[in-house]
């Protein structure tokens, strides 16, 4: 009983501490897209029901999908933690800055490109968008584990990130194809090659964070 205590005591801790990392990586590029076209005068990006949109996506992954993530293998192998340590540590919100400094630029330099493409506003609006939102699916990949290989990261089982992921492809989906959802959101219309951006950006944003997640492996896991 005392074993099973400790490992799922250090199952919630770990979950919650992903939770925390995911919340501060996400918002970093929201707020880059946000002030972006305020700074430099350039096209609105988001009004109230993106922004809405977006939080109707995180709050789900904080509250269910990470609350079901399984242990990771080595959980039980870990020395005792400080007890005086912070659940939000130094090398976590590190970690968590440069998750989101990355989406970010990756999403501002697509927007950055499409205004040089002189794309209509609307399609451009649109590009951002989905990249944004398939970057965001690549950070709850990347924070699913502290520990484990991207592999084990897209395949252990999580049925309620499977519900997230298919809602939101399908809310993507409507957005596009249903008119009255895209004169709602202000979106033009993406052609192939669009849509091939936006799903190349979470790829990118993926391999990019994991590679990194090399140099903050053992100081996450403490």
């Amino acid at each position: 009983s005392i074993v099973k205590a400790i490992r799922l005591g250090r199952r919630i801790y770990d979950n919650l501490r992903k939770a925390m990392g995911f919340i501060l990586a996400v918002h970093v590029p929201i707020a880059g897209l946000a002030l972006l076209p305020l700074l430099f005068g350039l096209p609105i990006l988001f009004g109230p029901i993106h922004i809405a949109f977006l939080e109707m996506v995180i709050d789900p992954v904080c509250s269910l999908v990470f609350e079901a993530e399984n242990e990771e293998d080595d959980i039980m192998k870990r020395p005792p933690r400080d007890p005086e340590a912070a659940l939000f540590s130094r090398p976590l919100i590190a970690w968590s800055l440069v998750q989101g400094f990355l989406a970010f630029v990756l999403v501002a330099g697509i927007f950055l490109l499409s205004l040089r493409w002189e794309m209509p506003e609307d399609e451009i609006r649109a590009l951002t968008f989905f990249s944004l939102v398939l970057t965001i699916v690549g950070l709850i990949f990347v924070n699913r584990t502290f520990s484990e290989s991207l592999m084990i990261a897209l395949l252990r089982p999580n049925r309620s990130l499977v519900i997230v992921v298919a809602v939101v492809a399908a809310a993507l989906g409507g957005t596009l194809l249903w008119p009255l959802a895209s004169g709602l959101f202000q979106f033009g219309p993406l052609h192939l090659d669009d849509l091939a951006i936006t799903l190349a950006s979470g790829i990118a944003v993926l391999v990019c964070l994991e590679l990194l997640k090399h140099f903050w492996r053992e100081r996450l896991k403490a």
